[in-house]
Order: structure tokens, then C-alpha cells, then sequence
């Protein structure tokens, strides 16, 4: 018995060719990689204009520029806790040609917003960290407290009743001082604005006892005393306040929270197209004029691989849930 051959319906030849054409595209992106890159890079920044991250990914887009002979185009897609951009990334092609600036909060989101519309592990790929955000946990001087130590036994003493301020519900401001209350044993009340100004005139006025600030916004008051420093966040000392030990070594060994900086593009991104874009992000930062400038905002630049930096995101994922998830802290 003989075979009739039909034709396929016009629908179903379309979507044959669509299929085709996508599987071809896909298969050329190991040998364009080798080119890398050969278009303009689109450099996602999940905030606002203004910021410490758009300060930061605008003073290193004309070194990458520069070092990878394609222009890096800013594209500030500012909203929902830095969900609306990095979405967006997430789904674009993964050539290397559209990279995302994340800062800490990247970790902190999986935990705060359990319906993310995309996996803040499986759906990228780290580049490059760009540095570490040392924050200083300061206190006002009503407090009578010098020291870590002594504002942990009078924590102690007062549970509930030392207020400390953060700059909004969720925020690495408010996670930072949860962790040294877990770490401390001690219970402190949460006191939430809308923003780290508003946040630090109340503290200056006495309203509240402590925050963690950020250390740009900080250190004005610190040098006319107004306000107490007792220790920064991060693991080392930072340059913009040598003279401020590290909470750790200053009274609670073991803690360590990094408002950190970094670049992340789509998973799937050719390996080879990463590398390319991993150092001339680690060359761009090398000059001592942008290293200054960085730290101006309140970055200090550390040198990582991409795999070192996928590393410390994986473990601040872990960190940030262990203390959000308990306390079942939601965004405003």
C-alpha cells in the first residue's frame, strides 16, 4: 500500500522554521564567543540614577569600554527591590552582551520574596565581584556605649529596649543588625524609615540608639563626634576608617556582612566570553584614580575570579535566609 506525503500545515512550518532558526542561533554562540564582543554591551543597573551602584557601574563602563573595543551602554531599570532589572537580564540572550550590577541585596531577595520571577542561582552566572561595602555600626553618645562588648551586656541588661534604626524593611541595614542580635544573643527594636537619611537624622537627634550605615554616609559625624563608631561590617578593616576595628575582632568573633558590588550576566553565557569580560573588569579597576573614586562611594575593590564571587553569593543566599526566614521578615 502506497504512502501519501501531505503537506504540513502553514502553522506547523512556521514554527519548524522559528525552531530551526533559534537551534541555529543557539549553536553559533560558542564560535561568536570567541569574538566576544562584537556588538555594544547593555550594562543593566537594577536602581535608580544617582546611587552608589549607577556611581559605580558609570565610573568603570569607559575603562571597559576602552579595554574591549565595544561601548557599554547604561540602562537604569530602577524598581521593585532591583527585581524589575534583574528579570530582565535573566531572560535576555546569554552572548555576554548584557550584563546586570548586583549589590547585596541580590542575595537577600530569594528569602525576602519567595515568588521571584526568576532563580537568583540558576538563571545567571557571576563575573566579577567589584568590592566590598563596608557598613559601621555607630551609635549615639546618649547611649554611653565605647565599644561592641559593652553594647552587648547592656543589650543584655535591656532586652527589647535599645532601638536601632534601619533604612526600610528588608534592607541590608536591618538584616545586618538582626545578624549581630542573633550572633550577640541580645533582642534590640527595630525602628524602619523609609531611606538611610532620614534614618541618620534621627539617630544624630537622639531618636534612636544605633544603625549600620553606610560609611560615605557616616563618617562626616563620626569625625565631629556626634556620633560613636564601634565597629564596620566587614571581615578586614576598611581603608575609608582604619582606625575602626571590625565587629568581629572588636567583640563578636564569627560576624562578617558585605554590602558588596559585583557583575552577573544570563546562565548559559559562553565560558569564554566571562573570562573576556572577568578581566577586563578586574584591569579596569586597577588604576589608583578609579580605586579612589570607588571608595569615595564606599566601594573598596576586590580582585575575584567568577567562580569566587559565585562562591561568596552562594554563601550570603545561605546567611541572609537563616536570619530572614525565623523572623519572617516581609518588604514593605
Amino acid at each position: 500500500m502506497s504512502t501519501v506525503l501531505r503537506p504540513c500545515p502553514r502553522k506547523s512550518l512556521a514554527l519548524h522554521c522559528v525552531l530551526l532558526a533559534m537551534l541555529g542561533a543557539l549553536a553559533t554562540l560558542p564560535a561568536l564567543a570567541q569574538k566576544f564582543p562584537w556588538k555594544p554591551v547593555r550594562l543593566i543597573v537594577p536602581y535608580p540614577p544617582g546611587g552608589a551602584n549607577d556611581t559605580a557601574a558609570r565610573m568603570l563602563a569607559p575603562g571597559l569600554t576602552e579595554l574591549l573595543g565595544q561601548t557599554f551602554v547604561i540602562d537604569n531599570r530602577g524598581g521593585g527591590n532591583t527585581i524589575i532589572g534583574s528579570d530582565l537580564a535573566a531572560k535576555a540572550v546569554p552572548d555576554g552582551h548584557t550584563i546586570l550590577m548586583v549589590a547585596a541585596g541580590h542575595a537577600i531577595n530569594p528569602s525576602l520574596y519567595p515568588k521571584l520571577p526568576y532563580d537568583s542561582v540558576r538563571d545567571f552566572a557571576p563575573v566579577a565581584l567589584i568590592g566590598d561595602g563596608a557598613y559601621v555600626l555607630v551609635a549615639h553618645p546618649a547611649l554611653g556605649v565605647a565599644a561592641v562588648p559593652e553594647l552587648i551586656t547592656l543589650a543584655r541588661g535591656k532586652p527589647g529596649q535599645i532601638t536601632y534604626a534601619s533604612s526600610s524593611i528588608g534592607n541590608f541595614t536591618h538584616l545586618a543588625a538582626e545578624l549581630f542580635c542573633s550572633m550577640a544573643g541580645v533582642k534590640m527594636l527595630h525602628v524602619p524609615y523609609k531611606g538611610g537619611g532620614p534614618a541618620i537624622i534621627d539617630l544624630l537627634g537622639g531618636r534612636v540608639s544605633i544603625f549600620f550605615s553606610t560609611i560615605a554616609v557616616a563618617r562626616p559625624h563620626l569625625q565631629s563626634g556626634r556620633i560613636k563608631g564601634l565597629g564596620v561590617t566587614t571581615a578586614r578593616r576598611s581603608v575609608a576608617l582604619p582606625d575602626t576595628p571590625t565587629i568581629a575582632e572588636a567583640g563578636l568573633p564569627g560576624f562578617a556582612a558585605s554590602g558588596w558590588y559585583g557583575f552577573i550576566v544570563p546562565a548559559k553565557t559562553p565560558t569564554a566570553a566571562i573570562a573576556r569580560l572577568n578581566g577586563a573588569v578586574r584591569d579596569a579597576m586597577r588604576p589608583p584614580d578609579i580605586r579612589e573614586k570607588l571608595a569615595a562611594v564606599g566601594i573598596e575593590v576586590v580582585d575575584s575570579t567568577a567562580a569566587q564571587f559565585g562562591e561568596l553569593i552562594n554563601t550570603d543566599i545561605a546567611k541572609w535566609e537563616k536570619i530572614v526566614k525565623p523572623l519572617n521578615i516581609s518588604p514593605e
